[in-house]
């Protein structure tokens, strides 16, 4: 044998060698290189817990193929990158991107099938070097889990923000949009959530998106307080099996004896969330021939339990110049009435400027005659969340609240050393029993004075998580606004409460997750297309044909000889 043969069956056998080796490695160490500057597709270890629970074949259907305008074909890009990387984790995990437009004869029933299944479309203007057009995109998925399926949303709304920067926003969410609906359809309900009764408090109808919300990924029940006055020891225990209450604008006075139920389910390590209205005023109310209502304060019997544990909302309402739109009539043209849009100052509108989890990469969030919360030094750690803006002050009441404020002049000068007022506290540690060293209002052999750890959040405003209802006196979603057509992140900024304090951090953390995307200036790619498309296809066509001919003289050299 020849010794060049030799040589090159030696090498031959090396790469075999060395192939199988490199496949039995492989089979046994598994890891994805990432190399984004940001890290967006390397999943965190919430979402990697998440995809282990996948023991069943997963099926996700995207409904976004087609003809997508620009920012869209970046969204479904991104969404079929991060699924990959959920799939090469769990192949249980299957994907598919349907396009519900294919088909133009049935394409009516498809759309009114997702309509049906709560998947809105769409409308948007596409720019297309000048030219617009309309198009109908549908940003969602669906996710399929033994026989269960949960909706994906796949754009995030954030008002007043341009497609582009609707489409940035939504790839920050993807990994926790897809994690939490997979942790949906996956994960065993465990925690418990009790929506307190009993003192004149949101009905169900008002709080029914919500509700709908938690229930996806908790146990949710209505726990009335009024059994307190027959047997206050029972319903402490039952109180107790619960890991999270939410009292959510109650109107009228608690007993001490129900304080007391309330203060023990906190001090042995309950949750809670207190959505009060320390002034009594309703918008709703002001719609009248007056176009004013007298605010006043509500007495709730609750001070002296929020002092002891921290904090004390004050009796006074927020005015804010950076309020929430509102709709009046100002006039009629012939028989039609002439509505204008004015800003609501007591409507304040809360945009979060702080990078805790809760309410990092929140959009507005809209309160309704809130009141200002202070906190007090007692060992309690506290962490404000949402507050008023630069331009805000409190008003005292009672106090005359008239639709024409919409039309006074302010200058800045009125709010010197006024604005930023806190409406919503995250409080977390050992509280002290609201009725240590004091008579107990019912006897109680496990009365504890110093509490287990915990958290509460107090938000001062009962109608945070009210919904609005529609004509047909149905709920309509949480934060949307029928009056102006806004859709505020109020759900959203709730249900990170609540997953916060019954301690799914994980996902919260998936969505405080910061993406960085590149993205390409259409004014300046218009101005120099001409330039840019020769850049951008011409220049790799001429280095390859640059390289082809240099190749082809050098070897044309090489064996001439």
């Amino acid at each position: 044998m020849k010794p060049y043969t030799q040589k090159n069956l030696k090498a031959l056998g090396i790469t075999i060698f060395v192939l199988i080796v490199l496949n039995v490695l492989g089979s046994l160490f598994f890891h994805r290189f990432d190399l984004t500057k940001d890290k967006r597709y390397t999943l965190s270890e919430t979402s990697l817990q998440i995809v282990k629970q996948v023991k069943n074949p997963l099926s996700i259907k995207i409904y976004m193929q087609g003809d997508l305008p620009a920012d869209f074909r970046r969204l479904q890009q991104e969404t079929k990158q991060l699924l990959e990387e959920f799939q090469a984790y769990n192949n249980n995990i299957v994907f598919e991107f349907v396009n519900p437009m294919e088909n133009e004869e049935e394409s009516m029933d498809v759309v009114k099938s997702l309509y049906q299944k709560g998947l809105t479309p769409i409308n948007i203007t596409v720019d297309d070097k000048g030219k617009q057009s309309q198009a109908m995109v549908f940003p969602w998925a669906i996710a399929v889990y033994n026989n269960k399926e949960v909706n994906i949303p796949l754009l995030k709304n954030i008002m007043g923000a341009s497609t582009t920067q609707k489409v940035i926003g939504s790839i920050q969410h993807l990994e926790y949009s897809i994690a939490d609906a997979i942790n949906k359809i996956t994960k065993d309900r465990q925690k418990k959530v009790a929506i307190i009764k009993g003192n004149g408090e949101l009905s169900e109808i008002h709080i029914g998106k919500l509700l709908r919300q938690i229930k996806e990924s908790y146990y949710i029940g209505p726990f009335t307080l009024d059994s307190v006055a027959k047997d206050p020891n029972g319903t402490l225990a039952a109180l107790k099996k619960y890991d999270l209450a939410i009292i959510s604008k109650p109107t009228e006075r608690f007993s001490d004896e129900e304080k007391q139920v309330l203060d023990q389910f906190i001090i042995n390590g309950g949750k809670t969330i207190w959505l009060i209205d320390q002034v009594a005023a309703d918008m709703d109310s002001l719609y009248n021939q007056s176009g004013a209502i007298l605010a006043y304060p509500r007495d709730l019997n609750l001070n002296d339990m929020f002092f002891k544990y921290g904090f004390r909302i004050n009796p006074d309402l927020v005015k804010d110049e950076q309020g929430s739109p509102i709709k009046l009539a100002t006039g009629e043209q012939g028989s039609a009435t002439q509505y204008q849009d004015f800003i609501w100052k007591f409507a304040p509108l809360v945009r979060p400027n702080t990078e805790h989890p809760i309410v990092k990469h929140l959009g507005g969030i809209k309160f309704d005659f809130a009141s200002p919360i202070d906190t007090l030094k007692n060992g309690i750690k506290k962490t404000i969340l949402l507050q008023s803006s630069q331009y805000s002050r409190q008003i005292g009441s009672p106090a005359e609240v008239n639709l024409n404020v919409v039309a006074e002049k302010t200058s800045p000068q009125d709010y010197i050393n006024k604005g930023y007022l806190n409406l919503s506290v995250l409080l977390e540690g050992n509280f002290r029993s609201a009725f240590e060293n004091r008579v107990l209002p019912f006897k109680e052999d496990s009365f504890q004075s110093k509490g287990k750890p915990t958290k509460m959040i107090v938000i001062s405003d009962g109608d945070l998580a009210r919904n609005q209802l529609d004509k047909n006196m149905m709920p309509v979603e949480l934060g949307y606004d029928q009056r102006t057509g806004n859709l505020y992140d109020n759900k959203d900024f709730m249900m990170n409460c609540i997953n916060y304090l019954l301690d799914d951090t994980g996902l919260i953390n998936i969505r405080s997750k910061d993406v960085e995307l590149p993205l390409l200036d259409k004014e300046k790619v218009y101005e120099n297309y001409t330039t840019t498309q020769f850049i951008t296809i011409g220049l790799p066509i001429l280095i390859l044909l640059v390289f082809g001919l240099i190749f082809t003289f050098i070897r044309k050299r090489k064996y001439s000889k």
